[in-house]
């Protein structure tokens, strides 16, 4: 048996991957600076800003959950869990229709999504502070949970949409003759073929929710309430903020979606590109 010789790198294969390595080390050093900062007091991270701790200080850790960081990251689990679940159900029960029937109201209803991806979230802000204030929604949690699942469902509908289009029609019309209702066929072919681009869409939802700030800074005032992004405001000070503490605090508040990311990375791409096969 011959044995295949190594394969050289070409020229532009080498390139390649040499930007890959520096894409790589662009994303991930802000990251171990960050975590490293955070364990710094708040001379060394003035004073040796690039360099390691001499101390590793843990403490940071300890006294950013209890400043605060606790509750904070608990609103933000019920928040992005109370959003992920909406937009998933009324999601995928839209793109199921807007994928299996053909009237002129279900094209029309499609262009109305569409166009709600065009609205920018910071123009719709007056307009939103008043809808929640005439129902005494401020300061509540669906202050929060109701404009993030509007401002994610046309994206997941379409995301979803795409995906069941190219579900063979095979299979929806064998499900018929065996006697399957139209919630059959939801529940039991499109759903568990759909778990790629369901789980895209509970990432792209999750990194929304987690990480959003103008709403949960603006329709938030009770510090018990308070998501992440916005109760880090409270780590600063106008003399002197401890920024330790405050990178501690940033720390624990982007480990689940790198966790999550991570974890379902091999989905999120194959969902997307298999749901981009037809449109």
């Amino acid at each position: 048996m011959k044995l295949t010789k190594n394969r050289k790198f070409g020229v532009g294969e080498t390139i390649t991957l040499f930007a890959l390595i520096a894409f790589a080390v662009i994303i991930l050093y802000p990251l171990l600076w960050m975590f490293i900062s955070s364990m710094k007091s708040y001379d060394e991270i003035y004073n040796n800003v690039w360099g390691f701790p001499e101390v590793w200080k843990y403490e940071n850790y300890i006294e950013a959950w209890s400043k605060g960081i606790s509750s904070y990251f608990l609103n933000s689990v019920i928040v992005t869990i109370a959003t992920i679940v909406s937009v998933l159900l009324f999601g995928s029960m839209a793109a199921f229709s807007l994928a299996k029937y053909r009237s002129r109201l279900i094209d029309l209803a499609l262009i109305f999504i569409i166009a709600g991806m065009m609205i920018n979230p910071q123009v719709a802000l007056i307009p939103l502070f008043n809808i929640l204030s005439a129902f005494d929604m401020i300061n509540t949690r669906w202050a929060l949970i109701l404009p993030y699942i509007a401002f994610r469902l046309p994206i997941a509908i379409l995301l979803l949409r795409s995906y069941f289009l190219s579900i063979p029609k095979e299979l929806e019309e064998s499900a018929v003759i065996d006697g399957c209702s139209d919630w059959g066929i939801y529940t039991k072919i499109y759903l568990p073929m759909a778990r790629p681009i369901l789980i895209t869409t509970i990432v792209l939802t999750a990194f929304f929710a987690w990480n959003e700030f103008l709403f949960a800074t603006i329709f938030i005032d009770s510090d018990a309430l308070k998501t992440i992004p916005s109760g880090l405001m409270n780590f600063r000070d106008a003399l002197r903020t401890d920024w330790g503490v405050l990178l501690a605090g940033m720390v624990i508040s982007s480990i689940p979606m790198i966790v999550l990311l991570i974890m379902l990375q091999k989905y999120l791409v194959r969902g997307l590109s298999e749901g981009s096969v037809k449109g």
